[in-house]
């Protein structure tokens, strides 16, 4: 027998490397051929080795049980559960036909068969306002677990004097071993009777008393699938007359301005009917498509969505999802588009937000468009979007159709033709995070006696995330959510970021100061009791702040740190072919590419140039290009990501940096490694940019405008010059070319290089709702044997005055003179002084 358990083992394995060799090419078609050809003998070696397993051990089964030929019964060895379950899930993979293959159908099929944990591959289960879990054993018969199952998703009504139960929302089976394929039935059974669906499968081996030591371990999570309903609506589409507003140009994130502008006749729609205008006329299939329409919960939100869908269903979409209240983050918007519905269902989608703006009737209000590979527009459509709006003389919108109860999950089907599914937002993001890292040892983690965080949601859309993934998945406890509720003017002026939900040392300081840190980032107090980690996430939550006890990290260094790190996080276990970061982030990253021997590509500020890099080498958009992926990407403007979606995205820098912990962190009977320990290790290694960034809002645009260009004018005859005992190496206006569609983007801002590295760069940002924004950038690098522990102010105080001198260079409308107007401020690293001149001066003197 033990020859042909061996030889069984050895078969399964085969067909492990096999199907494991087919996962990063996408080749489903060829393994779902190589799962039916092995189908009939996986089915035989089944049969056989559970008779032998009923021989040699005598096992009683219950008569029940054993009966129920749809879920055969494996039991015994571990080889026998595994060859088992391997066929039963093979079956199920078959049914389900190669086009809705995913990796956790394929994790359940194949993990049985390994001899060790494989990294868990799962779908989120859905967050749900009722659940329910089964414990599935072979003390009672399948089909008593499937009645109690059908039961719960159906709900009982009320009978004699018993009361009614109401129907779940999900309902999860917890299987050990033998009750594998229990599992599978039920699952199986009731997504063919259209009663529920499969939201999450979670596998893994657990520790269990006897001989046999190991068992795997399943968890289905079936999710209710809500019941359609019908809306009396007139699709009736109605023309209306409008005209050309000015100011509609998008920025680097979208269209961003006053609430109450956007709240202005037909402001909202002239945009939106330009947006669909644009589409049509470059061949996007919005007739009969699928769009997704959410926001990050700011003021005029929920507003917005009724008026888009409106319109959306006016101009042919027959299709909208919308998230639960209106809510969606950024990235949980991209891998909507990208995931839902075995993905790329939707053609995009409208994100309303501003981002790390304000909130609120009196402060601001933003929409964007994101594509059908879930990033911003491209700068050609969102060029043809400002043109249409610059021309339009009429929009459409179905002013019949009914407006959508977005506070509670449903379908609803209008008229018989246009269906909209409000369903919880996060639900896919969070799916994807959990193949992307190794949940269960960050579980293992923020269980550590000597480990404690915190995360600050700022009151944004991030709220219901961080709950999801830090204590439903991570079992953080509920008082590490700070600030979890989110709300339509992010707290307000009352609240300790007076409503600015942008997280750094200037806003979060209810979060800084909880971290033991003031607004320069410098230690206060004794740090006893300040928790080892924490972070913080802007209004929707595509930002983040990373901070240690009493330790800032500065976000290019972040993703620095990040990269030269990143094989610990399962998704890039193989490393990367790619990186790349915004021209004014500090050149952190470029060692770290430099070390590892990849591309480290610098681009404009805006993540929509990250996405062509992203897309390298895909046979839909660049087939004939160099393959990038995977890849990270990061801006000093705390924004962080990877391929894994085409937004920057908050919560996977947090976990990205909650892996690294892990990874350092696996003995608990060592000291815990902290935050602040991993940041000295690589400046070690690598060196460190001092680094700053000097921000000026609500300048007038003119005046920054001709600052700018009397600057680059001036860069032909920097070159050489010495100023301040520094000699100019090079100064010129930033123009990119892209690598991978060969366009090319002029006047990304004023770089000006000396001969020892340092860096100065000025640059318009154009995420304010109102006026300009110059930001002034400023870096030294100091090698690995240097000092590396001094103050950036204190490093950066040369390049500061050279800063000065410089704002004498572009003439008449010299750079101090435009920025000294009383009812302006610089951010300085976060702190904030009402005078300009003097606030730099204070700098200088120091």
């Amino acid at each position: 027998m033990a020859s042909t358990q061996d030889a069984s083992a050895t078969e399964g394995r085969q067909l492990l490397q096999k199907a494991v060799d087919l996962i990063p090419e996408g080749r489903w078609q060829d393994l779902a051929t190589l799962l039916q050809d092995h189908a009939p003998q996986l089915q035989a070696a089944r049969l056989r080795l559970e008779k032998q397993a009923l021989e040699a051990h005598s096992t009683r089964v219950s008569d029940d049980f054993s009966k129920q030929d749809a879920c055969p019964n494996p039991i015994g060895t571990p080889v026998v559960r595994a060859v088992a379950a391997m066929a039963a899930w093979a079956d199920r993979l078959l049914a389900l036909g190669a086009d809705r293959l995913r990796l956790f159908d394929l994790h359940v099929a194949l993990v049985a068969v390994s001899s060790k944990l494989l990294p868990t591959l799962q779908r989120a289960a859905v967050a749900a306002d009722m659940a329910v879990e089964l414990r599935l054993t072979t003390a009672k018969p399948a089909t008593f677990y499937l009645r109690a199952a059908r039961s719960f998703l159906e709900g009982v009504p009320a009978k004699d004097d018993k009361p009614e139960k109401p129907p779940v929302d999900t309902v999860t089976l917890m299987a050990l071993g033998n009750a594998i394929s229990v599992a599978s039935y039920i699952g199986g059974t009731l997504e063919k009777e259209g009663l529920a669906t499969i939201a999450a499968v979670r596998t893994k081996w657990s520790s269990v008393p006897g001989p046999v030591k190991h068992s795997p371990n399943v968890t289905v999570v079936l999710k209710r699938k809500a019941a359609e309903k019908a809306l009396a609506g007139d699709l009736t589409v109605t023309t209306e007359s409008t005209e050309p507003i000015d100011g509609q140009k998008p920025g680097t994130s979208g269209l961003r301005k006053k609430t109450k502008v956007f709240m202005g006749k037909n402001y909202l729609e002239n945009f939106v009917q330009s947006t669909f205008t644009s589409l049509k006329s470059t061949g996007v299939p919005i007739e009969g498509g699928t769009l997704v329409v959410s926001g990050d919960g700011r003021y005029y939100n929920k507003e917005a969505i009724q008026v888009i869908t409106k319109m959306a269903v006016a101009n042919g979409v027959k299709a909208v999802w919308i998230g639960k209240d209106g809510l969606m983050s950024t990235p949980a918007a991209s891998a909507v588009i990208r995931c839902r519905e075995g993905g790329f269902v939707p053609f995009g989608g409208f994100i309303l937000s501003a981002s790390h703006n304000p909130g609120g009737i009196d402060e601001d209000f933003g929409i964007k468009f994101n594509c059908e590979n879930g990033g911003s527009a491209i700068e050609k459509v969102t060029d043809l979007i400002y043109q249409n709006t610059q021309s339009i003389k009429e929009y459409k919108i179905c002013k019949g159709f009914p407006n959508i109860d977005i506070s509670t999950c449903g379908t609803y089907v209008v008229g018989d033709k246009v269906r909209v599914d409000v369903f919880d937002g996060t639900e896919d993001h969070v799916g994807l995070l959990q193949k992307v890292f190794d949940f269960e040892a960050i579980k293992k983690l923020i269980a550590r006696k000597d480990f404690s965080m915190v995360y600050d949601s700022m009151n944004g859309v991030q709220g219901p995330y961080a709950r999801k993934v830090f204590v439903d998945e991570l079992g953080a406890p509920e008082s590490a959510l700070m600030n979890a509720i989110p709300k339509e003017d992010f707290g307000g002026k009352d609240s300790p970021s007076h409503g600015h939900a942008d997280p750094n040392l200037t806003y979060a300081v209810e979060l800084v100061a909880k971290m033991g840190l003031n607004k320069l980032g410098e230690r206060i107090g004794s740090g006893d009791s300040v928790p080892d980690f924490g972070a913080a996430a802007d209004g929707d939550a595509d930002r983040n702040m990373i901070l240690g006890k009493q330790w800032f990290v500065s976000p290019s260094d972040s993703v620095a740190i990040i990269a030269a790190n990143i094989s610990c996080i399962p998704f890039f276990k193989d490393g990367l072919n790619g990186c790349a970061r915004s021209m004014p982030t500090s050149g952190a990253l470029d060692l770290v590419a430099k070390k590892k021997k990849i591309p480290c590509f610098v681009t404009p500020t805006g993540w929509k140039f990250f996405g062509n890099l992203m897309d390298s080498g895909d046979e839909k958009y660049f087939p004939d290009t160099e393959c990038y992926t995977p890849f990270i990407c990061g801006e000093e403007s705390f924004g962080t990501g990877g391929n894994h979606v085409r937004e920057k995205d908050g919560m996977w820098a947090v976990l990205a940096w909650l892996q690294i912990l892990a990874s350092k962190n696996k003995d608990e009977s060592k000291p815990l490694v902290t935050v602040e320990a991993i940041t000295m290790d690589h400046w070690k290694t690598y060196g460190r940019n001092y680094y700053c960034r000097y921000d000026y809002e609500g300048v007038a645009s003119e005046g920054a405008n001709t600052m700018m260009s009397n600057l680059k004018e001036k860069c032909g005859t920097l070159k050489g010059e010495e100023i301040k005992g520094m000699k100019v190496e090079s100064a010129e206006s930033f123009e990119y070319h892209d690598p991978v569609d060969k366009s090319v983007s002029s006047n990304q801002g004023i770089k000006i290089i000396f001969t020892d590295g340092s860096r100065i760069v000025f640059r318009l940002s154009g995420t304010g709702s109102a006026g300009a924004t110059i930001r002034l950038y400023l870096e030294k690098y100091e090698k690995p044997s240097g000092n590396l522990a001094l103050s950036q102010f204190e490093v950066v105080k040369p390049l500061a005055a050279i800063a000065l001198e410089m704002s004498d260079l572009t003439g008449k409308h010299r750079k101090l003179h435009v920025l000294r107007k009383p009812s302006k401020h610089w951010h300085v690293l976060g702190e904030e002084s009402p005078d300009t001149r003097a606030r730099v001066r204070k700098l200088l003197a120091r």
